[in-house]
């Protein structure tokens, strides 16, 4: 995985234990349905639906945060389109397409724990 966070602090991003408590509450919801949701598990949990809804509600949770997850995305996405795809303009995209990328390292961390068991 491309360090588009910190590979050691992305723990400490802005917003994670609630993305993760998010990844948690939709592992114990789906519990059942795990082995089928199998490889897709990323994109059921952090791209199947909105994170946030709502201009005022996403301007609001990115706070003073806003250009650096604006830079992760950024780069995020050079290096896997070729282009930045996100439109910044748009409060409601840089917050979900932030937790999608966020997403990737909770579910890698979800995965290397059920290998470790």
């Amino acid at each position: 995985m491309t360090n588009y966070i910190d590979n050691d602090n992305y723990k400490h991003s802005h917003k994670y234990e609630e993305i993760k408590e998010t990844f948690d509450d939709f592992i114990n919801e789906n519990s059942n349905y795990l082995e089928e949701i199998g490889e897709e598990l990323h994109h059921e949990c952090f791209n199947a639906d909105y994170y946030i809804i709502g201009r005022y509600k996403a301007t609001q949770w990115l706070g003073d945060q806003v250009f650096n997850i604006i830079d992760i995305i950024a780069t995020y996405e050079k290096d896997n389109f070729g282009e930045v795809t996100t439109d910044f303009k748009e409060p409601e995209r840089v917050v979900n397409m932030y937790v999608y990328i966020l997403g990737e390292y909770i579910v890698q961390d979800y995965q290397d724990q059920l290998e470790t068991v």
